[in-house]
Formats: structure tokens, C-alpha cells, sequence
């Protein structure tokens, strides 16, 4: 504890100098708007700022607290269009649209958009004050995580999305199995074999993840926008009261505490991120919730509380296995490593021996952004909350702008634009069919992260499956994902039996 408080008074020395005090705010500020716009997210925002951090030549500790504020501030402003327009700014604020436009389009957006805020400022503070206390002893933890364990955790996940999202398992089940075929189109690492591909080169490299959000997302609402218009169904949203309230933030604290506990737990497993981290926390309070369960999907401030405070803990989570081990807990976070090493700074258990000013200062500055987004973000929320008073007539040409926009500034390809539009079409069909569009998203990351930790396990063992159910952590995270799924039948059946 003495080396954690002098570790922290050094890094308040760092973090309170005038000038990385502007970095925070500045960091954070960009962070949000570059989170809020859809498709850019937080890796691609730190990404691109990334060579004017450099260029600005700044000290090593101020370069990476203003990449940390753009960073943990994107993760603030994803929820902006996603609450908003039911647009997820990145796959970590996926969840937060099933709840979070909802209460939008009921008139709550300002409610909904600082109650995120809070939630977002919670799951933060728990995950800097975590990495403070807990940084080295879980990190120790983390790098023992097998490939095998990480095919456990991720049929943990799978499994909690049968009790996750949508009123049926068969719809949700499908909408996963859409997200696995989308996943394994391109070519195959290991074999070379294009999958799926029909013979078009463009769909050798896969389908980007940021095309698949913004198809899906995006351009569905926009179709569901016009539908609206043609039907002769156009009005204005109300926008209702602008602050969160007290009896709020009552109501979702326990989800609060468990979500940042989630989220820190699974952002720490190099990989994972804040998308699984978010969706569940999603899960674990909609099984918790008992009768009320039904009403998520449909507004509840828990199922946004939850995800939002998830994708924040984890952010901060991700930051262990950078520091301490080197390794990167997430794809902002490899970008975060990179330019520690631009910085002639090198991560891992010595750094906070060799370089105090940069590990430490990076950790007080988190304290300091996440007071900062708060400050920042709640009286913003009825600015935000006014786009929602834009007819639709101007709204729909504003989401296409920012689709199209968000896809070519990234990934460039005219191709995509077209892959966009086939897939809003799919994602449109599917909401009129009554799928839920968020186990498709879930089953492409998914899906990736379970086939290429399946491969790793089944290499190191030779092609022997027994090493799936090896360690404790996966013959635990098994049972975990069965009691999941039967858990619900046997009560079903122990009801109904006379």
C-alpha cells in the first residue's frame, strides 16, 4: 500500500502540471466527439492522432495522457449516437442501443444520456482505482489465461446470449449464427482457402468489422427512417428532462457495482475488450432482473446502466496487461503499446520501476479524465439530446452522411459502400422479421476471438480436444455457460409440473 501511495503522489506530481492538465482536457473532449461519430471509435480516433501526439514533441508521460484521454473519452462519446440515433459509435456501444434508444425515442434522451454518463464515470473510476491497488497480482493472473480458457470464456458468452437480447431464443440463436457466417468470410489464416467469398477479390480480406456495425446499425435505421416517412408516420421526438436523477442513479447502483466488476475482470484477459465485457454484464443483470426482464430491450435504465458502465471498466482493465506485462489488453490499447515504444519507452514489469513518471502519471491522469468527462459530458447531454428535434426529413440524410462518411474515412473502398447498404438492407429485414440485430454484431467478434483461440489450443495439444476441459478456469466457465442454458428449462418444466 506505501508503494501505491508513493507511486500515486508521483503521478499526481505528473498528471497536475499545467500543461498535462490541458492535455486531459483535451484528450477527453476529442475523445467524446470522436467516439460519438459513428464507425470512427476509439481505436481508430487514437490511431489518427497518434502521428500529431508525436509530432507535437511532447515528453513521452504527456504524449501518452493525451492518447489515454482520447481513448477512455471515446468510450464516453460511443454511446452518444447509439442512445441518439441507434447508431453504436463503436461494437462497445452495441449494447447500449437496446436500452438507450428506447428511452430516446420515448422522450428520455437527456435522462438517458446522463445517466450513461454517470454509469460510464463509475465503471472508470473502479477500473483506475483497480489498476492502482491490483495491477501486478492480476495481471499475474491474466497471463496465465490459456487459449483453452478463452474458448471456455467465449462459449460463456454465447451461452448468455440466449437470455440476453430478444423475447425468442430460436431468433437470437439465428441472429448469432448470421454473425458466425459473416465472420468466416475471406480467407482462411491457416489453410488459405477463401470462404465464401462467390469470386469476388473484394471479399478476400473478410468484411471490416466497422462495415458490418455501420450496415447493420446505421443504414437499417436509416431504411426504417424512410419506411416511416413513406408511411406517413413522421414526428418530432420529444427530448423531456435533461439530467439524471437521484431516484436513477438509486435504482441502478448494485448494477453499477457488479457491471464495473465484470467489465475490469474481462478487460484485463488480453483479447476480449469491451465488447464481451458489455454484452455480458448485459446479460448477467437481465437474468438477475426476474419478472422485470421483460422490459429490457424496451428502456430499461439498468440495461443501459450496465453495459455502459462494462465497456468503461473495461477500458481501464485493458490498461493492466499493457503496463505491467507488455501486452495489449485490447486493439486501442496495442496502439497505446506502439506508441510507448515510439516514445523509447518499453511496457512491462519494469516499467513502473524504470519509468515512474509514465506509468504512474498515465494512471493519475485517468483519475483526473474520468472527473473531467463527467464534468464535460452531463451538461452536454440536453445539446446532444436536441438532435433529436431535427425533423426526419433532415435526420435521414444526417445518419446516411455520417455512415458513408464514417466507412470510407477508415477503410477507404468503394466496395464497402456497397457491402453498407446490402447489409442495412439485411439488418432492415431482419428488425421486420423481429430479430435482434445485436447477437449478429456479438457473433462476428465472437466469432473470431473462439476460431482462432479453438486453433491455438488444438496446436499446442497436437489436435487433442481434452485440452479444452483441462483447467480448472474452463471446466468452471463450462458449467457456468450450461446452468445458463438449462438453468431456465428446468424451472420452465418445474413450473408447469402439476
Amino acid at each position: 500500500m506505501i508503494d501505491v501511495l508513493g507511486g500515486l503522489a508521483t503521478g499526481f506530481g505528473v498528471a497536475l502540471a499545467p500543461q498535462n492538465i490541458a492535455l486531459v482536457l483535451l484528450g477527453c473532449t476529442a475523445g467524446t466527439f470522436i467516439g460519438a461519430m459513428p464507425g470512427i471509435g476509439p481505436i481508430n480516433g487514437v490511431a489518427i492522432l497518434l502521428p500529431i501526439a508525436y509530432g507535437l514533441g511532447l515528453a513521452p508521460e504527456s504524449a501518452i495522457i493525451l492518447l489515454a484521454g482520447i481513448y477512455y473519452g471515446a468510450e464516453y462519446g460511443g454511446r452518444i449516437s447509439s442512445i441518439l440515433l441507434n447508431v453504436p459509435g463503436d461494437a462497445a456501444a452495441v449494447m447500449s442501443t437496446l436500452d438507450g434508444h428506447p428511452l430516446a425515442r420515448r422522450g428520455e434522451a437527456g435522462r438517458a444520456l446522463s445517466l450513461s454518463a454517470v454509469a460510464s464515470f463509475a465503471g472508470g473510476t473502479f477500473a483506475v482505482v483497480a489498476l492502482s491497488l491490483l495491477a501486478p497480482a492480476i495481471a499475474t493472473l491474466a497471463v496465465g489465461f490459456s487459449p483453452a480458457d478463452y474458448v471456455a470464456l467465449i462459449v460463456f458468452a454465447f451461452a448468455s446470449l440466449s437470455s440476453m437480447v430478444g423475447d425468442s431464443t430460436v431468433k437470437t440463436a439465428l441472429s448469432a449464427i448470421f454473425g458466425l457466417m459473416i465472420a468466416s468470410v475471406g480467407i482462411d489464416a491457416n489453410t488459405g482457402i477463401a470462404r465464401f467469398t462467390f469470386g469476388v477479390p473484394d471479399l478476400l480480406a473478410g468484411i471490416d468489422f466497422l462495415v458490418i456495425v455501420i450496415g447493420l446499425f446505421g443504414m437499417a435505421e436509416l431504411f426504417v427512417l424512410v419506411e416511416r416517412q413513406f408511411a406517413g408516420r413522421i414526428s418530432r421526438m420529444p427530448i423531456g428532462r435533461t439530467f439524471v436523477s437521484l431516484a436513477d442513479i438509486a435504482t441502478v447502483k448494485y448494477t453499477m457495482l457488479r457491471a464495473a466488476f465484470i467489465g475490469f475482470a474481462i478487460g484485463v484477459l488480453p483479447g476480449t475488450g469491451a465488447t464481451i465485457a458489455s454484452a455480458v454484464a448485459y446479460g448477467t443483470e437481465k437474468r438477475l432482473a426476474g419478472e422485470d426482464a421483460a422490459s429490457f430491450g424496451a428502456g430499461n435504465v439498468k440495461g443501459l446502466a450496465a453495459p455502459e458502465t462494462a465497456n468503461n471498466a473495461a477500458a481501464g482493465g485493458a490498461m493492466v496487461p499493457m503496463l505491467t506485462l507488455g501486452v495489449p489488453g485490447s486493439g486501442t490499447t496495442a496502439i497505446l503499446l506502439g506508441a510507448l515504444l515510439l516514445f523509447q519507452v518499453t511496457p512491462g514489469p519494469m516499467l513502473f520501476v524504470n519509468e515512474p513518471e509514465v506509468a504512474w502519471g498515465l494512471i493519475a491522469s485517468m483519475y483526473l479524465g474520468n472527473v473531467a468527462l463527467l464534468v464535460i459530458n452531463l451538461p452536454l447531454s440536453g445539446l446532444f439530446a436536441k438532435v433529436l428535434s431535427v425533423p426526419l426529413q433532415y435526420l435521414t440524410p444526417l445518419i446516411a452522411t455520417l455512415a458513408f462518411i464514417g466507412v470510407y474515412s477508415v477503410v477507404g473502398s468503394r466496395f464497402d459502400l456497397y457491402v453498407v447498404i446490402v447489409l442495412g438492407l439485411f439488418g432492415w429485414l431482419l428488425r421486420k422479421l423481429g430479430f435482434s440485430l445485436t447477437p449478429v454484431v456479438l457473433g462476428v467478434v465472437l466469432g473470431n476471438l473462439f476460431e482462432d483461440n479453438l486453433r491455438r489450443a488444438l496446436s499446442m495439444s497436437g489436435g487433442e480436444w481434452g485440452i479444452l476441459v483441462e483447467s480448472p478456469a474452463s471446466i468452471l466457465l463450462y458449467g457456468l455457460a450450461a446452468a445458463i442454458v438449462a438453468g431456465p428449462l428446468l424451472l420452465g418444466r418445474r413450473r408447469t409440473a402439476p
